[in-house]
């Protein structure tokens, strides 16, 4: 370890400590910033945050982790909550793609997608998170389940899985432009086959 590294912060062990791990993120945050996602790496985080990489690797076992942390950490999309199961899936896909589309997010985890296409841990990390994700689009159906909107045997998994195979054909394919009109006739598609007769 160099001697600028070694005067950094000290690692505690396996817990992370909070002062620290937040320098490793914003850190990692200024590196993408300045770098890119090419010259997005652990090494130049530790750099940018004074921190061994032993300490980065024992709190994000991989960069993909990592990513995913900042991604999560710059997420700020409402879910809405209307009463109704069209309005509230079109909603939450107006905010991703405003979202992705008007911060560094959208790059980040279109980037994300890409290295899992080669990259095992990368693939892990990412279906990690999508777990996650998938079960918070699926409360939406669930809500309307219970208002008795949506078919009781509708599986709200699949559901969410259509909603984000919509929503990650426009990013990876840059078209977040897209209006909310044509947001809402996708929905709508989603929606007619949910429906409780």
């Amino acid at each position: 370890m160099g001697e600028a590294a070694a005067r950094g912060r000290k690692s505690i062990g396996a817990k992370r400590s909070p002062e620290s791990a937040d320098a490793i993120l914003n850190a990692a945050e200024a590196v993408l910033r300045e770098a890119g996602y090419a010259g997005f790496s652990i090494e130049a985080v530790a750099r940018r945050a004074r921190a061994g990489k032993p300490t980065i690797y024992r709190w994000w076992p991989s960069k993909a982790a990592l990513l995913i942390e900042i991604y999560q950490r710059q997420k700020r999309v409402e879910t809405p909550d209307t009463g109704n199961v069209e309005d509230d899936l079109a909603g939450f896909l107006e905010n991703l793609f405003a979202h992705w589309r008007d911060t560094p997010s959208g790059n980040i985890f279109r980037s994300l997608i890409a290295e899992a296409q080669s990259d095992e841990t990368a693939a892990a990390a990412l279906a990690e998170y999508s777990k996650g994700r998938r079960s918070h689009t699926g409360r939406m159906i669930e809500r309307a389940k219970s208002r008795g909107e949506v078919a009781p045997d509708v599986d709200a998994g699949i559901v969410a899985d259509l909603v984000a195979s919509f929503a990650w054909r426009h990013l990876l394919t840059e078209r977040l432009d897209e209006d909310a009109a044509a947001i809402r006739a996708a929905i709508r598609y989603i929606t007619r086959g949910i429906m409780k007769a």
